[in-house]
Order: C-alpha cells, then structure tokens, then sequence
C-alpha cells in the first residue's frame, strides 16, 4: 500500500482529530490544575490535581509535575446550561480564592454566551446575570467576591454593560458601556478597574476609581487593535499590552499614584515582531512573553526589574497559545501546537538549568503521541501583490511532491487573524490526497504590524481582494501550482473572500468551499449579533452612510458569475454570520442553474466544535475538493 492510499485509510476515520488541550490555569493555591479539552467530544472544562501534595506542610514544591495522569479519569464539569443542545466551554477563570471556576459557555457553540461559577469539588452551581441575551466573562475582583462581566441584549445599539457583580446575592454595580465593554483587570487592593471598549481596530483602555469615581484614559485618543492590561502586585504599576500609538503590540507600563496616572514607558517591544501573549508570576518580578515571529511563537522570561531576557527551552510544536505562571512562580505551564503537534499543554520548570519541557496534557497513554512524524511541515513563502506589498502564505505539500499539482487556496477569517503552523486536519488530509494547501496571510491580517491589518478596511478591500488573485499568480508563475486545477475555500470572513473571488475571477478556479461565509454584508449587519454589528463598522464600512460600498463588495450580487461547483458549509446556532448568509448564496446559484450544496450542522455554531463533526466535515471537503480538481497520481523524487 503507498503512502497516499495509508495516509487515507487512515483520514477515513477520526484518527486526525485526537482531543485538544487548551488553557492551562493552576488554582491560587497551586494545587490544583483547570483546563480546556474537547477530549470527551466538545469542548469542556476539566479539574485535576496539580501535585500529588496532601497538605501545605507536606506538599512537595508547588511546581513540581503531577506524578499522576488526572485528565484520564478525570470527568469534565458541570457547565450545561440549555437541555435543548450542548454548551460548549469558550473560557475559564479561577476566583482568587479558589472557591469557584467561573466558565464562559456557548449553547450550541453560539454567540449566545452565559457564565456559570462551579465548584470544581462538586458542590454549587450559580449562573451570572441569567436572563441576559449573552454575557461574557471578565476579571475577578481580589476578594473573589465580585466577578466582572459583560451583559448584552437584542435587540439594542450592540453596546455592553460591563459590571462588577456580587457572586454571593447577584448584585451588580455597572463600570461603563460602550461597543465589546469589558472589565479587564481590578486592583489588588480593589480600588481600581480597568476597562476596554470600542470597535474593532479602535479599542480604549480606561481606568476607573471605584472609590471616588474618577476616569482617566490610559490610551488617549484609543485607535488601538491589541488593548489589554495586569495589575502589578502592589497595584501601583499597570502593564499595559497594545499597539497603540505604535505599529506593534508591545509591553508597556505607567505608575499609578494617588491622584494621577504616568505616562507609558516601554517594557519589552521588538520593531519587527507582534506581543502575542503576556503572563504575570505570582511575585510580579517577572513575565512570561509570547512574540509573533513571522508566524512562529518565540517565548521568553523578562525580568520586570532589570529587564533582562532569556528564552524558554523548545517545547513541541510551533505556536504558543496559552502560558501560566504555577503558584510559587518557578514553573511556566504552556498551552502549544505545531502543524505535526496537536494542541497540549506542558510544564518547563524555570530556574533550572537545562529543563526540558514536561507534557502534563495529553498524559502518558492518551489516544495520540505528541508528535506524529507522517504529518508534513508547511514552508513559508513570499510574493508580491498586484501593488508590490510584499505578502506571505503557507504551502503544505506531499513529501517528495514536485512539479505543478493540484492546488487548495485557503483564506483564514477575521480578516485580522492570520494564517500559522498550526494543527490543521483539513490541511493535512487534503495532502494526503494529493492536493497540496497554500494559506495566504492577504493584507488586513494580524502579526505585520497596523498599517498591515488596517490595509484592507473600508474602500481598501478592493485592493485586499485582489490578493487572492495574485496568490494564484504566485503559485503558477513558479510551478508549483497547475492553472487548471486550482480551488478556493475559507472560513467565516474567508468564506466571504472565497465567495468574492469565485465571482471576481471565475477563471482561476475549479472549485470552491465557503465555511460560514457572508454573502451580503448588508444583511449580514441586519441579521448578525447587534453587538457584533456595533464592532464591525470600523472594518467594513457603516450599514447606512456606506451602503453603496457594501453593495458592492457583496458577491450575492454578482451570483450568476460563480461558475465553479461550491460547497456551502454553516452551522444552525450561528448568530455571528447567520445561516441566511449560506442559504441566500445557494439559492442565488440554484436560480442561475448551478448545483451548489450545503452541508449544515445543526448543532454547532460559528466554529465546528465536535469531534465528530470535524471529522465529517473534513472528509465531506477532501472528497468535494478531490473530486472536482482531478488530481492526477502525485509524482514522488
């Protein structure tokens, strides 16, 4: 049997798809380890213990790695809070105190979020706000008494409450509204919050006294894309990460005195490189920083006092999506992937010389090894747009593959996310059938500063749109691509995108696959989330003054252009991009006599969150792709 016709024996089941671990968050006390995993078959939040430790006197090190494998016994918590359909864990939190673990949780994989406080020992459990329409998770107050949170309601102005609430009688004093409102941090000594607030791509950072009511704005004049904040220890220092004023996120930093604020000074900042993750130890002598280097994850240890800095030992897989300081600050708990490495969770013990990487999740005897060696390595490439910015994209190709082949070009949503080595089964698979993948990083991006990511808003995304079509030239112009068999897809705004490029340019393509795609950016706003709507103007331009422009930038109306077979992918609880946005193209195309077809999920939201539905949606796309495109045997060196 060839390595081709293994790899798909292998992919017709779900044996690419083993469980994710996400989120790693020690307890106060150190004793105890909250995570996220889908290994039960969604995503849920689970509790195990820390350290094998039966009391503080006799406990070993706090950061000493667990001798037993708790994730295997142990059953996730009790968070569902719809009997109708399932609900998904989005986020988790400890309360200062350790009483509760405060999760975020989505009916349905929705948009629709609730909080829900459990006791991770089995006890009470206690909704926040229930009622509301959505509510999502915020900062603790120190005493673990106040949870902040942000409540929404439809209809309405997309505006959030944000809210310190009373966990022990639910009530709440409100701290501020305004577009995405959330309460980011609160002082040690509970006199200070801070919020953030504001479209996307123009957030604001403010704090506020609780005592005497007093607002300053900590990033005058907003416009930033990466706004958040951490208390110091003593709670007269702010570390502030954002790109505001800037072209990077960086760490920053201010002095806070009785009555006023300093200036911000920078901490740790790179010319070239995004701050993608920030993590404060226990003492506040030290932070855990995640950098943005062309893709890849680069951590390292800055001291706050000296601002020394020396890097983590290499850990598996490429990207860092999640770090934690354990209680006595001597360890770092790292959530990390790679393309060859599904998303798991590792101890690095630090202050050690020469540790090696400790993996706590999955544990020894789970269904997947860390590292499977059949799975291929993409290769970063660079190429011009039709303008001259220089662009870049990923290409995942057969080992040994050379020659022109048939050719999958993925477009990542947001627009500003971007395209990284991460796991990606659908990618993985569709090699293992002889397409190869090329994922683009096409402007409006994240992880290449803000002229990068904002080079697509408004009247600019027809200069965007043409990316797509100058990532083909790239790929045929230098052979790796055969012109003739050249797909599109993508996922939420890249559902979009593919949706804009098979009508623009009809004849780059073959087929097409659109994953939760809008279709008409005017009833998209009209039927999306009102608080989503709310942040999107800055993006894509206003629903009233800018009606012309979304008119235009919208491919239900130029339907009878799309030629190539499409495959329609939505899920029934998506209330970001709605279904109707599915079912408005494929009726477009049923009247221009094509046969486009639709594989709903009805259980599932924005995001395919089962196991078994991703497994089905990755076969249902290899077949539809692999089927349309022809791919001839893949020729080996």
């Amino acid at each position: 049997m060839s390595f081709t016709e293994r790899r798909r024996a292998q992919l017709a089941g779900a044996s690419l798809i083993p469980p994710a671990y996400r989120s790693p968050l020690p307890s106060p006390d150190g004793t105890r380890l909250a995570w996220m995993s889908d290994r039960d078959g969604r995503p849920r939040a689970y509790v195990g213990t820390l350290t094998d430790s039966v009391s503080p006197q006799d406990a070993p090190p706090q950061d000493t790695p667990p001798q037993d494998t708790p994730a295997l016994d142990t059953p996730p918590l009790d968070t569902e809070v719809d009997p109708a359909v399932a609900c998904d864990v989005a986020a988790i939190s400890w309360s200062p105190d350790g009483t509760w673990l405060a999760c975020e949780v989505a009916p349905g994989g929705g948009e629709r979020t609730r909080v829900v406080l459990v006791d991770p020992e089995g006890g009470e459990r206690r909704e926040i706000a229930e009622g509301s329409t959505a509510v999502r998770l915020g900062a603790w107050s120190p005493t673990g008494r106040q949870l902040g949170v942000t409540i929404y309601s439809a209809p309405g102005d997309g505006s959030g409450v944000a809210c310190l609430v009373d966990v022990r009688d639910g009530s709440s004093t409100v701290l501020g509204t305004g577009p995405a409102a959330t309460v980011c941090a609160i002082s040690r000594d509970g006199r200070r919050a801070v919020l953030r607030s504001g479209r996307r791509g123009d957030r604001g950072l403010e704090l506020v006294d609780l005592w005497t009511g007093r607002r300053t704005e900590l990033l005058p004049g907003g416009g930033a894309t990466v706004a958040d904040v951490r208390f110091g220890v003593t709670g007269g220092t702010l570390y502030v990460h954002t790109d505001a004023g800037r072209e990077r996120p960086a760490l920053l930093a201010c002095s806070i005195g009785e009555d006023d604020v300093s200036l911000l000074w920078e901490v740790a900042a790179r010319s070239h490189d995004d701050l993608d993750v920030v993590a404060l130890d226990p003492a506040g002598a030290r932070a855990a920083l995640v950098w943005n280097v062309d893709g890849r994850s680069e951590p390292e240890i800055v001291d706050l006092r000296t601002g020394f800095c020396e890097p983590l030992p290499e850990y598996a897989g490429d990207i860092v999506s999640g770090v934690a300081f354990t209680r006595e600050g001597a360890g770092l708990l790292v959530a990390s992937e790679g393309p060859a490495v599904p998303p798991h969770i590792s101890h690095i013990a630090l202050d050690v010389p020469l540790a090696e990487p400790v993996p706590l999740l999955p544990p020894v005897g789970d269904s997947v090894d860390l590292v499977d060696p059949t799975l291929v390595e993409p290769t970063l490439h660079e190429f011009r747009a039709e303008d001259g910015l220089v662009l870049t994209g990923w290409l995942f190709r057969q080992r040994g593959g050379f020659g022109a082949a048939p050719t999958l070009v993925w477009l990542h949503g947001g627009p500003e996310a971007q395209e990284r080595p991460v796991f990606h089964p659908l990618f993985q698979a569709l090699v293992a059938a002889g397409v190869q993948v090329f994922a683009p990083n096409v402007r409006g991006s994240a992880g290449f500063g803000r002229t990068f990511s904002q080079a697509d808003d408004g009247q600019r995304r027809f200069t965007a749109i043409t990316d797509v079509r100058a990532a083909v030239g790239f790929l045929t112009t230098s052979g790796l691509a055969d012109p003739a068999r050249i797909g599109v897809a993508g996922r939420s705004y890249g559902g979009y995108l593919t949706l804009v490029a098979l009508a623009w340019y009809p004849e780059l393509f073959s087929v097409g696959v659109d994953v939760c795609g809008m279709s008409d950016l005017h009833t998209f706003y009209a039927e999306t989330e009102p608080w989503i709507a709310a942040a999107a103007v800055t993006k894509y331009g206003d629903p009233l003054a800018d009606s012309a422009l979304l008119e235009s930038l919208s491919p239900i109306h130029r339907a009878e252009r799309i030629t190539a077979p499409l495959l329609v992918v939505h899920g029934r609880y998506d209330t970001n991009v709605p279904l109707g946005e599915a079912e408005r193209i494929v009726a477009a195309l049923r009247e221009h006599g094509r046969d486009p077809r639709l594989l709903l999920f009805d259980d599932e939201g924005h995001e395919t969150h089962s196991l078994a539905n991703r497994a089905e949606f990755v076969a249902e796309v290899v077949d539809w792709v692999t089927r349309h495109l022809h791919p001839a045997a893949v020729a080996t060196a």
